[in-house]
């Protein structure tokens, strides 16, 4: 039992330290502007289930991004095509995540802005 209380000290520490990072912070404030947002428009149920996935897929996928750069920097702080190629590939996958998940709080708060607008 007290590995398993250990182990979630240690994971709060990490979200402490991505809390440092810029980019898990500017995702985050999405993600806060996004909720805030979906409370104010009363989005369905459904609508709040595809809301809170695609943001938790972002932040996560932050998350590993984060980690596997500064893993990459520790053990090769020298630049080396390969590991260039694995923290773009890292990156290209939050980008990808997160563009897609500007298209789904498209589709979602469109309808809702519309109506607003009338």
């Amino acid at each position: 039992m007290k590995n398993r209380i250990q182990a979630f000290g240690y994971a709060f520490s990490g979200i402490r330290s991505l809390l440092r990072e810029p980019h898990f912070r500017f995702h985050s404030f999405a993600f806060l502007l996004v909720t805030t947002s979906a409370w104010y428009f009363g989005v369905t149920n459904t609508e709040w289930t595809i809301l809170l996935l695609t943001s938790a897929l972002v932040l996560a996928l932050e998350g590993l991004n984060s980690g596997i750069e500064n893993l990459a920097d520790a053990l090769h702080p020298e630049t080396h095509p390969l590991i260039k190629k694995c923290k773009d590939i890292s990156a290209g996958a939050v980008l990808l995540a997160a563009i897609l998940a500007a298209a789904i709080g498209i589709i979602i708060f469109t309808p809702y802005i519309i109506a607003l607008a009338k």
